[in-house]
């Protein structure tokens, strides 16, 4: 398995491509935008640059690893040679299963087919293929280069073989891999997403501000990133689709989105990506400044 495909690259396949090929796989990164595969080839090679600079790795690492990326705008002649495929598309469960679909029908048998789903059954994406026992969840974190947990998300019929074969795959990759069950937002976005949720309610209710929210969070546990800096930082659309899925999956109140989630998504203001969510990222893409519309 030294042929990995990535479907997809924004900021979670590009991230997967750079760490498969920097620990030395041969990459197909496929999108069907070219103006999003030159967006995710820059990416990676300025994160590579960043690494270089901080003298983690040499210039010619980053040379190989670049060496390593081959992109293309066709699924099926991407995944050709593939032993697996690693899906990041938009979190979207139509998408998924379209992708899952033509996956199976242009993959060799053998190919494992990966979804870096945060959320979205692997039970349901794994029913749209012939091969359900090929089918498992790889989620990353992001930023993946630098986050060292992977979820490993065993559907209803993902087989041993497979799940083993991917939890050790994930170790050569530096990576901690965790198996767990499919369930509606897994491990980390069914404790995550509630709290990031809980403090948008907080903000909502009027209890506390933006910077105070944060702050609490930051200082009192511990956090490194705020929990409404951390929303904009994933994306608020991204937090509403993971809710969705979780109040649908569970028919439980303590999941439904925060109306001024919802709002705010449909008035476009999606966090860092958008330049705006709860800070204001006209200037920097740090959360330096807050959003206007939540000053006092």
């Amino acid at each position: 398995m030294k042929n990995v495909a990535v479907i997809g690259a924004g900021t979670m396949g590009n991230g997967i491509a750079h760490t498969f090929a920097q620990s030395g796989f041969k990459v197909q990164l496929i999108d069907i935008n070219e103006a999003s595969l030159k967006r995710g080839m820059d990416t990676i090679s300025k994160n590579l640059d960043r690494m270089v600079a901080k003298e983690k790795i040499t210039e010619v690492d980053k040379t190989q690893t670049l060496g390593n990326i081959t992109t293309f705008t066709n699924i099926n002649e991407g995944v050709k040679h593939a032993g697996l495929v690693v899906e990041a598309a938009t979190e979207n469960i139509d998408l998924k299963l379209k992708i899952f679909k033509q996956l199976d029908e242009a993959c060799a048998k053998d190919t494992i087919l990966a979804s870096n789903t945060s959320s979205i059954s692997i039970t349901q994406i794994a029913a749209a293929t012939s091969r359900p026992k090929m089918v498992i969840g790889m989620h990353f974190m992001n930023p993946v280069p630098i986050m060292k947990l992977v979820e490993i998300i065993r559907g209803y019929n993902t087989s041993d073989e497979v799940t083993n074969t991917i939890m050790e795959l994930s170790k050569k990759l530096g990576k901690t891999p965790t198996e767990v069950n499919d369930y509606p937002g897994f491990v980390a976005n069914r404790i995550l997403m509630p709290m990031l949720n809980e403090a948008i309610e907080t903000l909502y209710n009027g209890v506390a501000g933006v910077e105070e929210i944060d702050t609490v969070m930051k200082l009192g546990m511990a956090h490194p990133m705020g929990p409404l800096q951390l929303a904009d930082f994933i994306g608020l659309d991204i937090c509403l689709s993971i809710l969705n899925v979780m109040y649908d999956g569970f028919k439980n109140p303590k999941y439904a989105p925060c109306p001024l989630l919802v709002n705010m998504v449909m008035a476009g203001k999606l966090g860092v990506k958008s330049g705006e969510g709860f800070y204001d990222y006209s200037e920097s893409r740090k959360a330096e400044n807050v959003a206007k519309q939540f000053l006092k």
